[in-house]
């Protein structure tokens, strides 16, 4: 078993129907991959806070909603929770450049290209294709 935090992934929906992924380098993978803006728990945060924090940093957007889309386990010898959730009603906000991630690529792309990416395969990170899947259940396209 190894111990590891909990972490909130965010799929973003813009009124018209786009999301944004977020590429970063995935040293155990010795490549990039395109995935919804994730990350880990901070000291004392919760899922909610997690999740809007990760939004920001990673895109540089604000939701005024959330959904949530429910939890699931990683791999099964890590105690980590990856809690899902839909952010809609998006507006961008100031990107601070002590927070925003700079070294990421962010992708602005129709909900369902995402979502046929994760089906066949060219979306690789387990919890970027359970989120994609779960907020196309939620907004009734699957």
């Amino acid at each position: 078993m190894v111990a590891n935090p909990d972490s909130a992934f965010v799929v973003p929906r813009f009124d018209n129907g786009d999301t944004m992924l977020v590429r970063q380098w995935r040293h155990a993978w010795e490549t990039s991959s395109w995935e919804v803006p994730a990350g880990t728990f901070d000291d004392g945060e919760d899922a909610m806070e997690c999740a809007r924090r990760e939004l920001a940093e990673e895109t540089g957007l604000v939701a005024a909603r959330y959904t949530s889309l429910g939890v699931v386990h990683g791999a099964a010898f890590l105690t980590g929770r990856a809690h899902l959730f839909l952010a809609e009603s998006l507006t961008e906000a100031a990107r601070s450049p002590e927070t925003y991630e700079q070294d990421m690529e962010v992708l602005r792309l129709p909900f369902t290209e995402a979502l046929n990416a994760a089906l066949e395969g060219q979306i690789v990170h387990s919890g970027s294709v359970t989120a994609l899947c779960r907020a196309a259940r939620a907004l009734k396209l699957l």
